[in-house]
């Protein structure tokens, strides 16, 4: 810079003429502070100034110079070192959360990541997306959650990969989630149990078209008599018989709630979950128990309607024969039945009536459950199928010999038979008993 450059703020500018009228008296001190909006103590101050150093007096004082509000240079180096020791893969903002509770440091998320930027620890993640139609939330907590599983290494390579089963409502940001082995049909059934305990039905939901929640067969008699366009999955017969509308998303935009807060919990929850040194399916439950009303307070949202649609969990145990896996199955004349490549063994007795087929409920439980209407039948598994044993066949009384006629029989001779038809036309009207030599 050279020596007879003078740097100034655009505010700095815009004070210069106004002081030096006030101080070749054009203008009085009064209407210089109404003017620039300082008291007029403050107007004789820079009065002073601009007439000892010219105007450069107007420049701000700390211009140039450190802050006297700025960290101490220890506590920049400490916090880069538990950056990079503990810390090298956190962004910023949970990184500052981190450093305040184990650490006790209060820093600023923005000062955090200057410091980060200039040590090379942090080079920004922000990329430009693609353009979507907007839909706006809705109003009342409980008209619409989204429903999804994440597969993801959660526990990364202290523990089993886990699926995380997530619910979130639309209209309040408000989170439920659990983790499980698999995303299936016994986990998306038990992951809405717990979920309408804790705050009831909903009004619908919002999935994708996993084979979870949307079933890839065609369409039955059984649909067309029911007037169903397409089958039914196990997921949507529960939810249809709960009153709790099914709606399929053509796109993971079209949900991104959800798809949201999986990005962010392969974030934060990965490094929460390393942190408590979780390594088993039912630890991380438990901490997704702590872990998620701290998270709600903080990222839930106030609805635009105070109104909650959610309605109340069936009471008592009707709902455990709602959401199973039911099959129907055809009852064999040795009174077994065949369900999931494993055979059960009837124990009643019909009297009368005999059903040609059962209802299986497989439970949230885990038990089997093999009824007939309402009726809770007793079987017993068999591990091999009894085999029917038939009798040996009959010997035959006696045995036929088989006789071939010799190669100059009559029946072999076909001339021989030509010559007798013709003879048998002529003499049919005859009395006498033919000749038969005379054919020879």
């Amino acid at each position: 810079m050279e020596p007879d450059t003078i740097t100034m703020s655009q505010q700095e500018l815009q004070r210069l003429p106004v002081i030096e009228a006030v101080r070749v008296r054009r203008m009085t001190q009064g209407a210089a502070a109404e003017c620039l909006g300082l008291s007029e103590r403050q107007i004789r101050r820079l009065q002073d100034r601009l007439q000892q150093e010219g105007p450069q007096g107007l420049r701000h004082r700390g211009r140039g110079r450190p802050s006297n509000h700025r960290y101490p240079d220890q506590l920049r180096q400490r916090v880069l070192a538990l950056m990079r020791a503990r810390y090298p893969d956190f962004g910023p903002t949970l990184a500052c959360e981190q450093l305040a509770a184990r650490h006790r440091i209060g820093l600023s998320d923005e000062t955090l990541r200057h410091w980060m930027r200039h040590a090379g620890l942090w080079a920004g993640r922000r990329q430009p997306r693609p353009h979507r139609q907007w839909r706006e939330r809705k109003a009342c907590c409980g008209e619409m959650v989204q429903v999804d599983g994440s597969h993801h290494a959660w526990l990364e390579r202290r523990g089993p990969i886990l699926v995380l089963m997530g619910y979130i409502d639309d209209a309040t940001n408000r989170v439920f989630a659990r983790f499980y082995d698999y995303e299936g049909t016994l986990p998306a059934l038990d992951s809405f149990a717990r979920y309408a305990k804790r705050y009831g039905l909903p009004q619908s939901v919002y999935v994708d078209r996993h084979t979870t929640y949307r079933s890839p067969g065609r369409r039955t008699l059984e649909d067309e008599l029911a007037g169903r366009a397409r089958p039914q999955s196990q997921f949507e017969r529960a939810l249809s018989e709960l009153g709790v509308q099914v709606i399929p998303a053509y796109s993971p935009q079209a949900k991104g709630r959800i798809e949201r807060l999986f990005g962010t919990f392969q974030d934060r929850l990965v490094k929460e979950l390393r942190l408590a040194q979780v390594s088993t399916r039912d630890d991380a439950n438990r901490f997704l128990a702590r872990y998620l009303p701290t998270y709600n307070r903080r990222f839930r949202r106030v609805p635009v309607n105070p109104t909650d649609l959610h309605r109340p969990f069936p009471a008592g145990t009707a709902w455990q024969r709602i959401l199973a896996i039911r099959e129907r199955h055809a009852l064999r004349n040795d009174n077994t039945v065949q369900h999931a490549t494993k055979t059960y063994l009837l124990e009643e007795s019909w009297n009368g009536h005999r059903p040609t087929t059962l209802h299986a409920e497989e439970r949230l439980d885990g038990k089997l459950y093999l009824l007939d209407g309402k009726r809770t039948l007793r079987y017993r598994e068999v591990q091999e199928r009894p085999r029917v044993v038939l009798p040996p066949p009959r010997p035959p009384s006696h045995r036929r010999v088989r006789i071939i006629p010799a190669a100059d029989h009559p029946w072999r001779q076909f001339e021989y038979a030509q010559k007798l038809k013709q003879f048998k036309k002529r003499t049919v009207l005859s009395w006498r008993k033919p000749d038969i030599s005379t054919l020879a």
